[in-house]
């Protein structure tokens, strides 16, 4: 029976032939391509650690956390001047103003941004000010904004719709490397599952971390702040997607300061600094190019009989 719509990994070389591995035979198996942010290597020798707020609520409160990230051995720095948010009445961002906070807090700290863009009216004004652009779960398959950041020629983050296949998610990246731009990093951040609530935000999806390494050459990594919603999970799920092959994290990080005011936005899952010193720690004790713990060349498993 043939259903309208319907893919499987095996129609990616159609759906993605500038991305898939089967198309573009030069990375052979398992050799992942390097994309630079700001002297920061994406699939290079190392695990990329991205640390930050989640949302740019104030100056004080960004360049704190800034330099506490910073301080603990970040790579880069994440934050949000734009908020998608469930309710319109829940705080939106700062907009422009957080932007100009996070390019002085990458100034004063020498680290690279990476932010959200969640508008097509909105990509040349935020890739003015970041060295990377994030698109968001909820715009994963936003064709136009995808069209419009592979335009930007700015390093894109690329987000895993909360239900979105392996197919659909680089097929939306394929959008982007039509533009001409290849700099392109994916990011696991959990998909919905039945249990969702229970005991977790989302369900982390580490399978995936293999699979689409099989599949395509472009960096993987893993935000485990969203995909567990709670921060004692976050260090566990973070090692977890190490173990499994990553190139990256990405995570949220909130002032550990009694004084301090409650982050507006996902404070339940931030992390206090001391948290990444051990992830970052973690990530640094592991020898370069350590065995993943499931090689890419592996994927698909034999069919059970």
């Amino acid at each position: 029976m043939h259903i309208a719509g319907r893919v499987d990994v095996n129609d990616l070389p159609k759906i993605c032939p500038l991305l898939s591995r089967k198309t573009v035979p030069r990375y052979g198996e398992n050799q992942t391509r390097v994309v630079e942010v700001g002297g920061v290597r994406f699939g290079g020798e190392r695990p990329v650690v991205i640390a930050g707020p989640c949302a740019v609520e104030s100056r004080e409160q960004t360049l704190e956390i800034a330099r506490a990230v910073k301080g603990s051995g970040a790579d880069m720095l994440r934050g949000g001047a734009y908020k998608p948010r469930t309710s319109p009445h829940d705080f939106q961002g700062l907009g422009l103003e957080g932007l100009k906070i996070l390019r002085e807090a990458s100034l004063e700290t020498g680290l690279p941004v990476v932010s959200e863009v969640m508008d097509t009216r909105l990509v040349e004004q935020v890739a003015e000010y970041v060295d990377m652009l994030q698109i968001g779960s909820r715009n994963m398959q936003n064709y136009p904004l995808l069209i419009e950041a592979g335009r930007s020629g700015k390093p894109v983050l690329l987000k895993r719709g909360m239900a979105a296949s392996l197919c659909e998610w680089l097929g939306a990246a394929e959008y982007i490397a039509n533009e001409g731009n290849l700099e392109i990093v994916l990011c696991e951040r959990g998909i919905k599952a039945y249990s969702n609530g229970e005991y977790a935000r989302f369900s982390l999806d580490l399978n995936v971390i293999p699979a689409a390494q099989a599949e395509t050459f472009l960096p993987v990594i893993v935000d485990p702040s969203h995909a567990t919603g709670v921060s004692t999970m976050v260090e566990g799920a973070s090692r977890a997607a190490i173990e499994f092959g990553a190139h990256g994290l990405i995570i949220e990080v909130a002032s550990d300061r009694l004084d301090a005011a409650k982050p507006r936005c996902d404070a339940a899952q931030a992390i206090t600094p001391r948290t990444l010193r051990r992830i970052i720690h973690f990530v640094e004790s592991r020898p370069a190019h350590a065995p993943e713990a499931i090689h890419v060349a592996h994927w698909p498993l034999p069919a059970a009989v």
